[in-house]
């Protein structure tokens, strides 16, 4: 079960206000920027849509090595797409052709230990990923701990690399733990007219949360099959308005922590 926030540590409990300063500014700025996707620019059997996020699947890695460092691999099926919080209709997505993005990353752990019974923070150090479509369908999976995919006659529709991610592990407990990851991420399109927005996003913004049904631990690591994540786009300069909320909400983050400071004393 989950502490409550004013018993965690000062430090846990500072990077949960921020996690919400952040949410917060992100909710009240704007809405989540729109883009128009338009498959048959790459070839694929799709029709145009508009959408401001995507729903992935994610079939990935996560192997310790010393020092307190990390790597992992895998691949995010995009299982659904969303506008305006509402889900849309398929039209044909996985079924006459789908997307999935190919990611390799590593990082090191701030906050390591057993994350089956200690919490863990760590820092994504490196990350990179290519975004494919293909028509037809395709299934995804493990070859040991292997990440896998079927699909084939990929089209290559987008790079990037790491600009700043984090990681860490929630233990509940009962000898199983939740996984979590969030990252910004440089976005580089390699079809013409596939996205187009106004302004045009040369950033991809990607978060996860994965229940333990989908965590499936090895010794020196652990799978994630089938967890749940979302991915969507921005341009590289915030709005001003986010830089307003962002900025409260760390000063917030400031009061509450000397309010701290001064009641455990």
């Amino acid at each position: 079960m989950t502490l409550p926030l004013l018993s965690r540590s000062p430090v846990a409990f500072q990077r949960t206000l921020l996690a919400l300063a952040l949410a917060a500014a992100s909710a009240s700025a704007s809405a989540l920027p729109q883009f128009t996707w338009d498959p048959a620019a790459a070839g694929l059997n799709g029709s145009s849509f508009t959408a401001d996020n995507l729903l992935v699947s994610n079939y990935s890695t996560i192997t310790f090595g010393a020092g307190n460092t990390f790597t992992e691999s895998g691949y995010l099926a995009i299982s659904a797409t969303q506008l305006g919080g509402l889900t849309l209709p398929s039209s044909g997505l996985n079924s006459d052709y789908g997307f999935y993005i190919q990611f390799s990353g590593s990082g090191t752990l701030s906050q390591g230990g057993n994350p089956a019974t200690t919490p863990t923070l760590g820092t994504l150090n490196t990350l990179t990923y290519t975004l494919y479509g293909y028509n037809g369908t395709s299934s995804f999976g493990f070859a040991g701990n292997t990440p896998t995919e079927t699909a084939t006659g990929e089209v290559a529709l987008a790079s990037g690399s790491l600009v700043l991610g984090t990681v860490a592990t929630t233990p509940l407990g009962d000898g199983t733990f939740n996984p979590s990851a969030n990252a910004k991420l440089t976005l580089n399109w390699l079809v013409p007219g596939f996205q187009t927005s106004s302004p045009a996003y040369n950033m991809a913004l990607t978060s996860f949360s994965n229940t333990t049904s989908q965590v499936e631990p090895f010794v020196g690591g652990f799978r994630i099959r089938q967890g749940g994540g979302s991915v969507n786009f921005a341009s590289a300069v915030p709005e001003p308005s986010t830089y307003a909320m962002l900025l409260a909400g760390l000063g917030a983050i400031g009061f509450v922590a000397r309010r701290r400071t001064r009641t455990d004393k």
